[in-house]
């Protein structure tokens, strides 16, 4: 049987969600909440999208239910959580793609509409923090969770394979990052006041912002706790980012030995997560790619054995591949060892597939790393720095 899935919030992360749960056997979507959607409204979005086009199939109402290639899916309009009627319509987990509702005690009022799990498709200050093919296997029972940011999707499998192989003694991220729903078309207040540079057009300008993804890396891979930090440069792309990490290794190693772990993660335990190409790709050819970052080694260069931009330059796809998609994943994952005797597929590719299909995301940014006199000290002997589409 597929597993019945509730959205709260139909924005850019809760319509691709939808679209990634219905294109998975192993799961369905048997409601959404949006107080400011009427119905038809909610129908026009999901059907159209200017990144990923219009839905290969046939969206329709009826009464108060999307219809999507035959598929009823009941539509609330509930501002208050705890008054989703989850369970009248059989939703055992819910996917949080509000932005708002991003602590165990916020999310958990879902609880009391009938649900048995949360899932927060964002970062969260107090919830377990879970990346696909990093830590999902710890899970146990958590009824709050949370499936990180996209940017920590991407960024946290290579840390991983890199740490666990040569070790890493710090480092600083950059992602150069597609527009977000906080920014503004023309000059004019920055929402919410306090990021004034979010306030300037998003069209023509290349504007540095705050990120907590390198942090959070510290999350899911507790070894790496305090040895990461980055931020963002929004950029006027719709969609596909790149992840750039300088890193200092413990382990003195040549650039092509880093590559080819990565790689070899990429064909083995992580593939469908993490990927590698030698192709001479821009940020376009990874749309609706289904993973959450794909190692770019023709943008990877080594400063000496400890030092590397190599291996690293991550491409991420914003919330398709690794934040929808993988919130697919993390539903079906946390499902499957939550049961007693789980009848769940979980496939980490399709799962992954969808995810990345609402999230603006940046360009290549190749080359970009910290690179001054601050930096080039006895501290940082080398730059390993990595770029990874996302």
């Amino acid at each position: 049987m597929p597993t019945n899935l509730g959205i709260n919030g139909f924005g850019r992360i809760g319509r691709l969600v939808c679209r990634a749960a219905l294109d998975n056997p192993d799961s369905t979507v048997v409601a959404v909440n949006d107080p400011f959607l009427n119905i038809d409204y909610a129908a026009y979005q999901f059907k159209y999208d200017s990144v990923h086009g219009a839905y290969p199939g046939d969206v329709t109402v009826e009464g108060d239910c999307l219809v999507v290639n035959g598929t009823k899916i009941k539509f609330f309009a509930c501002r208050d959580p705890a008054e989703i009627p989850w369970g009248e319509v059989g939703a055992e987990t819910v996917c949080e793609s509000t932005g708002v509702f991003t602590t165990i005690e916020k999310a958990s009022a879902h609880i009391k509409g009938g649900t048995k799990r949360v899932i927060i498709s964002a970062p969260s200050a107090d919830a377990p923090m879970y990346v696909m093919g990093v830590n999902h296997t710890t899970y146990t029972d958590a009824t709050v969770l949370s499936n990180a940011s996209c940017t920590t999707n991407c960024l946290a499998p290579v840390a991983k394979v890199i740490h666990d192989k040569f070790g890493i003694v710090e480092g600083l991220m950059t992602t150069i990052h597609a527009g977000t729903a906080n920014q503004l078309v023309v000059d004019g207040p920055a929402k919410g006041g306090k990021d004034w540079r979010a306030g300037r057009c998003a069209l023509n300008n290349l504007i540095p912002a705050s990120t907590g993804a390198a942090k959070a890396v510290g999350k899911v891979i507790p070894e790496l706790n305090g040895k990461l930090t980055g931020m963002a440069v929004r950029v006027p792309t719709p969609d596909v980012s790149l992840v750039d990490l300088t890193i200092r290794t413990e382990k003195a190693c040549s650039g092509d030995e880093i590559k080819a772990a990565l790689k070899e993660a990429a064909d083995g335990d992580l593939k469908g997560v993490l990927g590698y190409t030698d192709d001479k790709i821009v940020s376009q050819d990874m749309l609706h790619d289904v993973r959450s970052s794909i190692v770019d080694g023709e943008a990877c260069i080594t400063l000496n054995p400890n030092f590397h931009k190599d291996g690293c330059d991550l491409w991420v796809l914003a919330h398709f591949g690794t934040g929808i998609c993988r919130g697919r994943g993390s539903i079906l994952h946390t499902i499957s060892t939550s049961l007693p005797n789980p009848d769940i597929s979980f496939r980490v590719c399709r799962v992954a597939t969808l995810a990345k299909w609402n999230e603006p995301w940046g360009f290549p940014f190749l080359g970009f790393a910290v690179d001054n006199k601050k930096t080039r000290s006895k501290s940082y002997p080398h730059r390993n720095d990595m770029n990874f589409w996302t």
